[in-house]
This record gives C-alpha cells, structure tokens and sequence, in this order.
C-alpha cells in the first residue's frame, strides 16, 4: 500500500503522532504535516487536533478515519485476492516477544516460516515495553499472562506451565517445603525489577514470601537459583535442564499453580494479512508440540 494523503492519515490516526507516523514512512515531520493540511483544506474540514505530543482525530476525522480503514481494507483484500497473496506471506513482518520466551520458543518458528516463505522478511523486537501496536509498528505481539482489556485482537496459543524450584543445595542448606505456609520462612529470587514481596496461591492456599534479590531476565534468575540465592516460582520451561539433571528441585509440586495464559494479539482490520495468519499458525503449533508448554 503506497502512502497517498489519505493512507498518510491512517497512519497518524493509528500512530498517534505526526512524529511516529513519519518514522515509520522515513519522511520529514514537516512534509506530513503540510501534506495532512492539505488534506483537510481539500475536505473543508479540520480532521486531526495537534499537540506536540499527540494527533487525535476529531469528530469528523473519526468518522473520516473509520471509513477510509473499511475503504483501505477492502482494497486490500481484493488486491491480494485477485494477485494470489491472501494464502502467501510475504514482505516485512514485525513481532514483539518477552526477552527469554522469545529467544527460545519464537526464534525457531521464524526461522521455520523463512525457510518455507523465502519472500517474507522478520523483525522480532524482544522486550515488555510494546503496549502500542500501531504507533511501534508491531504486526503481532506474544504475550503471557492475563490480558487487560484492550481493542487488540487475541488468540489464545496455550498455556505457561510454573514451578516452584530451588537448587539441590540450597533445599539441602534450608529444608525442603512442606506445605505452602513453610514458604515464608524461605528467601526468594524474583524476577519483576524490585520487587521483595509476592502472593503466591498454590492450590487452596495463598501465602507472601519475600526476597532479597531480583532480576528482569530469566537466565539470570536462572544462575541464581542455581547458585542457591533462593527459590523461584517461575515458568517450567525455564528450568527443565536443572530439573533434569537434578541439580534442581521442584518444590511443592503436588499443589496446583495456576499456569500463565500465552497469547498472540494484534490490531484489529477487515483484512488480515497472510504474513500475521501464517506466524500465529506457526506459534499455535509449535506450542503445541511442546512439553513444557500447555496448549
């Protein structure tokens, strides 16, 4: 889709900014901004109210908006149809994924879909800062955990199974938990930056431990779990080596631990391209085929 004036304004109303609507494009602030101008000189009528910060459409842009999307979706839609692109990705995909997940579960099924669509190109962005789709330029985001409302559209690709580990040593050093209240009287390692205190439920029980040490990446919650900084309710796949081995231990694991929702969300569109459907596809299916994961 080439940027015409009026595709030019879609991109603001869904960036949210003149400014990020002309990052995405690679034009100036300024050539948007006369370009959107004349736009709306052409109409009659203003269409975007401007700050530095923000461009949100008024009521007329609004209404502007939504049927130039239906228009824009449609034309789309027929182009891909009629040029046989609807059931072939291609062009440039951008994903968004938690650091360690990412690294672990989302790599390998884009280097499965490049392999099988040699004209698709991949953007994974790993982090937790991706809240706005449109204005990051985000096609598709992996989540895990409870979503909060939001206009995004979700598909549930399984479930994050946790687990309650420490280190043989560390269990040996301390004693092993027996029920969930004996957790309180154990230190641990968490991985939300800062924080000291958690509510962990663990069947019909909910109890708060508490810690000295945290870290916002799971191989580095990982080591020192390992090297016996204390216990970690965290994902299974994360420890299923030490679990393996042995050198870790799962604690309490006869009490139930709600797993973590896993899903793939992206912005709302008469017209989803192939690139999206084949990613989530991919995702669904290779969760699926994975033990330390629920489907």
């Amino acid at each position: 889709m080439s940027d015409t004036i009026e595709t030019l304004f879609l991109r603001v109303v869904e960036a949210g900014s003149l400014k990020a609507a002309a990052e995405q494009t690679g034009a100036d602030p300024s050539a948007v901004s006369r370009k959107l101008a004349a736009l709306e000189a052409r109409l009659g009528v203003k269409l975007l109210n401007r700050s530095t910060r923000r461009s949100t459409p008024t009521e007329a842009g609004q209404r502007y908006y939504e049927g130039l999307r239906r228009v824009v979706d449609a034309k789309a839609a027929l182009e891909a149809d009629i040029s046989g692109l609807v059931d072939t990705p291609t062009g440039r995909l951008t994903l968004a994924a938690p650091v360690d997940f990412g690294a672990r579960f989302v790599a390998p099924v884009i280097g499965a879909l490049q392999e099988r669509y040699r004209d698709l190109s991949v953007d994974l962005r790993l982090g937790s800062g991706f809240d706005d789709l449109a204005e990051q330029g985000i096609d598709v985001a992996v989540r895990i955990g409870r979503l909060p409302d939001s206009s995004l559209i979700a598909r549930r690709l399984g479930a994050v199974p946790r687990v309650i580990v420490g280190s043989a040593d560390y269990l040996s050093a301390h004693g092993t938990p027996a029920s969930p209240s004996d957790l309180a009287a154990h230190d641990f390692v968490f991985y939300r930056p800062g924080q000291r205190e958690l509510d962990i439920k663990a069947g019909a029980q909910t109890v708060t431990v508490k810690g000295r040490v945290s870290a916002n990446s799971i191989t580095a919650v990982r080591a020192l779990v390992a090297g016996g900084r204390g216990l970690h309710l965290g994902p299974v796949w994360a420890f299923e080596a030490g679990l393996a081995d042995g050198s870790l231990k799962a604690v309490l694991s006869d009490h139930a631990l709600d797993a973590f929702p896993l899903h793939a969300v992206y912005a709302p569109s008469a017209f989803v391209p192939a690139k999206i459907r084949a990613f989530i596809d991919a995702m669904a299916a290779s969760v699926k085929a994975e033990a330390s994961l629920e489907r």
